[in-house]
């Protein structure tokens, strides 16, 4: 639906927005703050909604939640508060612009952040903007087994520790968990700990008081804070330094916070998901990591597995992001020629899903028709498995070649015969009569 509820000033949507919103199809609801009666209103009617960060005695965060509970949300802010609309993200909204709104790209926002809502079924814990844009896409039996298990830990309370290589998907995973738990409707915030000065990190986490040390010229509300009763993402958990490791470990055990320069602790009800891509365990082991924290996190693991270890899902993600990329890029649907199918299936993905959305970024891009072929599929490294090519050997029989191609294929896909005779481009029939060929002979 094209109908757009906005929640800010009155007078904020001017004749030229309102013209160019009509001219291409949307209606634009303008509700001040003071009526936007969120917990009664109908969000059924709209498809979308934007929110002013700006609004004078409003906690935005929250409002951006709530209303984002129902609807994909683009924050809306004044060129000097950008800080704003990034929190505004961090507490669900799919985007946001500066005023005064330019009317084509405000349009184009509202139609990527319609396009991104297109792909769920309605239910509610699907219809939240970040999960709309985070969905997890997969048919692999294991993945799936670890999403059910993700639901039932979702609504319990507990500290959750994700683990697997760069790229799989581990904030998918802890936003997918968020999404299904009961405090869903709260703040869902992520920090790289990584990215973290280490002078600053603390004053980024519990937050700090004015005056704490120079440059404090206000009271700072930390991401603990900020996070409430949702849930906090600590991401690359094993860059965090010793000294704020031991920190975290009382917020863990105690519940409460203490803000830099601050007198008095502060309670807080915040679920905590820790992430890495290195065995923490090995992190202990080296005095990297300390061995009570990572007890006190590793209460609920799971480890995502890499993408070459879920080959079933390498075309259904590939075509999830052709769609993806034709709607951000304008373009008409492209689709996947059964060649480029098969080089994707055939290559290692060291850089796992993130690598194959970059590799299907960069060929809609460059697609000049509807179909396309495996020539514009341009892959970052060769695969270890096909780098090591099969020995030519003089004398050696096309059939001994073809034999030798088969088994390889047949150990990268774990005997799985169906994903064996697309990716060798040959039918199921004719693979299991080779494979009949090669048993009787060897009986023979």
């Amino acid at each position: 639906m094209n109908n757009v509820l906005i929640i800010d000033r009155a007078g904020a949507i001017d004749g030229p927005l309102q013209a160019a919103l009509a001219a291409n199809g949307f209606r634009a609801d303008i509700q001040a703050p003071g009526q936007a009666e969120l917990e009664t209103m109908d969000f059924a009617e709209y498809g979308l909604a934007m929110v002013d960060t700006d609004l004078p005695g409003m906690d935005y965060t929250r409002l951006v939640s709530r209303v984002g509970a129902h609807l994909p949300v683009i924050a809306t802010t004044e060129a000097g508060s950008v800080r704003g609309a990034v929190e505004a993200m961090q507490a669900g909204a799919v985007d946001y612009l500066l005023k005064p709104c330019n009317p084509e790209s405000l349009v184009l926002a509202m139609r990527k952040a319609l396009a991104a809502g297109e792909n769920f079924d309605g239910r509610d814990e699907d219809r939240r903007p970040s999960a709309r844009q985070k969905r997890i896409v997969t048919r692999d039996p294991k993945v799936l087994e670890l999403l059910k298990l993700a639901e039932n830990v979702a609504r319990s309370r507990a500290t959750v520790l994700i683990l697997g290589e760069s790229g799989t998907g581990k904030e998918l995973l802890a936003a997918y968990i968020h999404h299904h738990s009961l405090s869903r409707e709260n703040p869902f915030v992520a920090l790289n700990c990584a990215a973290l000065p280490e002078q600053l990190a603390e004053s980024e986490l519990f937050g700090h008081e004015k005056g704490a040390f120079t440059g404090a010229v206000g009271r700072k509300i930390g991401k603990f804070e900020l996070a409430r009763s949702g849930t906090i993402l600590l991401d690359e958990i094993s860059e965090m330094a010793l000294p704020l490791q031991a920190k975290l470990l009382r917020v863990l055990q105690e519940k409460v916070i203490d803000r830099v320069g601050g007198g008095q602790p502060v309670p807080i009800d915040t679920r905590v998901v820790a992430v890495s891509n290195i065995d923490l365990r090995q992190a202990v082991e080296a005095g990297k990591f300390r061995k009570d924290l990572y007890y006190r996190i590793n209460v609920i693991p799971f480890t995502l597995p890499p993408l070459r270890e879920r080959p079933v899902d390498i075309v259904p993600l590939a075509e999830y992001f052709i769609e993806k990329y034709c709607v951000e890029n304008r373009k008409a649907n492209l689709t996947l020629s059964a060649k480029a199918a098969r080089k994707l299936q055939a290559y290692h993905w060291p850089g796992n899903i993130r690598e194959l959305e970059n590799t299907m970024e960069r060929a809609v891009i460059i697609a000049a028709d509807k179909i396309i072929p495996a020539g514009q599929i341009y892959l970052e490294c060769e695969d270890p498995v096909t780098a090591s090519a099969i020995e030519l050997r003089p004398g050696m029989s096309v059939r001994e070649m073809e034999k030798e191609l088969i088994a390889r294929t047949l150990t990268k896909v774990n005997d799985n015969r169906t994903q064996a005779a697309e990716m060798l481009g040959i039918s199921i029939r004719t693979l299991r009569n080779k494979l009949k060929e090669y048993r009787e002979k060897n009986a023979a």
